[in-house]
């Protein structure tokens, strides 16, 4: 069969195998009298929406218009709602009819901005190790990416003045994103201004992925929109899959430079149409009258975090300081180090069917490296802690 070569650049599916792995070890769990699945490699929080949200969504979706395609003009009131969020949210206002954009979940927007921006052979940032949209996105535009490695003794920052200036000038889109995925750090806003920065100076855009911009558990989580200058070539990504819960309803949107916007948009109208009216009235209530749900969440994840991370610890297990609700960002231990992240998670999951990450999921700068995704009850993980520590002590 033939495939094109963009196709074969994404790279080798460590994330596919690690499902079929799951799937297998789920199938002979029963039978083989194995420790039942515990999957903690996805970001897919085990925490409900609010029920106002859900209220709304099934209310409208009776209604004609919900099974129908909704146009781009269709999507003003979200848009209205999402700019209303962005003044009480940062204090900034933004016009909803030519800075505002709805998406199909930010992970959408970020794959799809670089076929609005990038030629091929263009230069585009990304951090190393980041989300995998990131590069897929610069990948299938036929970008070349340029890997800022982010190092735990630096915090995980991006060291922008470690780029050549040859580099730097051949730069056309900077990709972001603090609160980081897979590192589980809250990050600073001045590296989004020195981001800005640099962007400006070079002609190139900033895009900034930012989902988890309320669930912060130590400082505050950086923004693109309190850069000064992002008016003119910045763009940033707002989910509804973590804060509100409802990764699986696929709600996001963009807000930006107007050229931005307008760019992304023309990209969108040929990919695929808005989400359901339906789904966009539970988003408008979740900006409007629910702001502030993502807050309750952060005592949860602190509480897993906080006891997850002691229980590993207590098994011999190396916990870094984790500052972001919903991961722990875990270098292997020395016993599963010469196996390579992705055999690692293998290894463990036969021998305690607990699910995790490979670190080279995320790019070269994640091998050596496992994310758990705290998305079970406390008792749970707890479970999935001492099965690990088990795991790590048999013959």
């Amino acid at each position: 069969m033939l495939i094109s070569e963009r196709l074969k650049r994404l790279g080798s599916g460590v994330f596919a195998r690690m499902d079929q792995r799951k799937r297998s070890y789920a199938a002979r769990a029963t039978a083989a009298q194995l420790h039942p699945l515990l999957d903690l490699s996805l970001g897919s929080t085990d925490l409900q929406p609010p029920p106002e949200v859900l209220a709304a969504m099934a209310a409208q979706l009776t209604q004609p218009a919900s099974a129908g395609y909704c146009l781009q003009a269709g999507t003003l009131p979200f848009r209205e709602a999402a700019a209303a969020w962005v003044q009480q949210r940062f204090g900034v206002q933004v016009d909803p009819l030519r800075e505002v954009l709805l998406l199909v979940g930010s992970q959408e927007g970020t794959a799809h901005l670089p076929l609005a921006l990038l030629n091929p052979g263009d230069r585009a940032l990304l951090l190393d190790p980041c989300y995998p949209s990131h590069r897929g996105g610069v990948l299938l535009a036929g970008g070349e990416p340029l890997l800022l490695p982010l190092q735990l003794e630096d915090g995980w920052r991006p060291c922008f003045e470690r780029l050549p200036c040859s580099e730097q000038q051949q730069l056309k889109l900077l990709m972001l994103g603090y609160p980081h995925n897979p590192t589980a750090t809250t990050g600073n806003q001045s590296w989004l201004d020195e981001g800005l920065a640099l962007a400006k100076r070079e002609g190139a855009v900033l895009a900034h992925d930012n989902p988890y911009v309320d669930l912060a558990l130590e400082g505050e989580a950086p923004a693109l929109l309190r850069s000064s200058g992002w008016r003119e070539n910045g763009i940033e990504f707002f989910s509804f899959s973590k804060g509100w819960c409802l990764g699986g309803f696929r709600l996001g949107f963009a807000v930006g430079a107007a050229a931005l916007i307008e760019a992304l948009a023309q990209v969108k109208a040929v990919v695929d149409f808005n989400q359901s009216l339906a789904l966009q009235a539970g988003a408008k209530i979740a900006l409007t009258q629910l702001p502030h749900w993502p807050q309750q969440l952060k005592p949860i994840y602190k509480q897993r975090r906080d006891a997850m991370a002691a229980a590993l610890k207590a098994g011999g297990w190396i916990v870094p300081p984790n500052s972001m609700a919903l991961y722990l960002w875990m270098p292997l231990p020395p016993r599963l180090l010469a196996l390579g992240s992705e055999a690692a998670c293998s290894w463990l999951l036969e021998r305690s069917g607990v699910a995790l990450t490979p670190g080279i999921g995320f790019g070269a700068g994640g091998e050596g490296w496992l994310r758990l995704a705290l998305v079970a009850e406390i008792d749970q993980l707890q479970q999935a802690a001492k099965r690990l520590n088990a795991a790590l002590i048999e013959n």
